[in-house]
């Protein structure tokens, strides 16, 4: 990633030493300050990138094969799976091009090197903001689903649905090539970290409002059977619950990195600051089990999906 503060650049790896030097671990040290840094390894790295990448590949290939599949809402689950996959494979090839050129396995020149990195860093960059993008389109499906519910088949349909997933991937290629290019602007940094809390915010609003409207309905079910209040509690706690895991994990995981970038502006000198932007690889694998943990949320959890991912796993095409 072309993101300052970044341990995990390929160029890195053609100095005499193991690791390269984060840029702005020096400020830190310079000051004596005592920094909790959470070393990631690179075998665990390449793990998490290879179960993310075969999750997903099966997600992307079990949706392929079941027609039934082929709505609006599984077309948005199936672009983030590939969203995801594409996450982990970035970084998957980038871990195993660092372990080869340290292992002398491979030889190329810098000039090559640079431009394999920033192609690794544009489908990084673009995969994580499409990413972002389908958990907020998912949300907006789900609330369309319940709110407007007479009319959602005329509202979502799949070739809206394609478009908007065709919108999705150019916007997020284009803004994640002006991002690379122009990283070190503190506008282009601005403007993410405010389309991150744009997405927590849309997906808080659509997931609470969709909880008070399915509690309410719960409510009046229970006042037809005379059973109000254990019915309505009940159900309004696993709801929270819920709620609660999704939201908490989705925050968890992207919030540390979009914490680092607000760092970057307000503080790019401080030494606390300092110590927090060299754990940047510990952000990154953050949400890399983000991309493990998305397929259990949005996709597992449908019992035609499961059905279909037996077949795809005994080869029954």
């Amino acid at each position: 990633m072309a993101v300052q503060g970044s341990q995990r650049r390929l160029l890195g790896s053609l100095n005499s030493t193991p690791t390269a030097i984060p840029q702005l671990g020096l400020a830190a040290n310079q000051t004596g300050a005592r920094c909790l840094e959470v070393s990631i390894s690179d075998g665990l790295f390449l793990s998490l990138g290879l179960v993310s990448l075969v999750e997903n590949a099966l997600v992307v290939a079990t949706i392929a094969k079941n027609r039934n599949l082929h709505s609006p809402m599984y077309c948005f689950i199936c672009c983030l799976a590939l969203s995801d996959l594409l996450v982990s494979g970035s970084n998957v090839l980038e871990t195993a091009v660092i372990l080869l050129l340290e292992a002398g396995a491979l030889v190329a020149r810098a000039a090559v090197l640079q431009q394999l990195d920033n192609v690794i860093d544009v489908i990084t960059c673009s995969s994580m903001l499409s990413s972002l993008c389908f958990l907020g389109a998912i949300a907006v499906d789900r609330y369309i689903s319940i709110f407007y519910a007479l009319c959602y088949h005329s509202i979502v349909t799949l070739p809206r649905a394609r478009r908007a997933v065709a919108a999705i991937w150019v916007a997020s290629v284009v803004f994640s090539t002006l991002f690379i290019a122009y990283y070190d602007h503190v506008a282009v940094l601005l403007c993410l970290v405010v389309f991150f809390l744009a997405m927590l915010v849309l997906m808080a609003v659509l997931y609470v409002h969709m909880l008070a409207r399915a509690c309410q309905h719960a409510q009046g079910i229970a006042r037809l059977h005379k059973r109000q209040r254990p019915v309505h509690q009940g159900f309004g706690l696993k709801g929270a619950v819920t709620l609660t895991i999704l939201l908490g994990i989705f925050f968890l995981c992207w919030g540390p990195f979009f914490l680092h970038l607000t760092l970057i502006v307000l503080c790019p000198e401080h030494p606390t600051c300092g110590c927090i932007f060299k754990n940047f690889n510990l952000f990154l694998a953050l949400i890399i089990c983000n991309a493990i943990i998305d397929p259990l949320i949005y996709a597992f959890h449908s019992q035609e999906l499961r059905r279909t991912l037996k077949e795809v796993l005994t080869c029954s095409w």
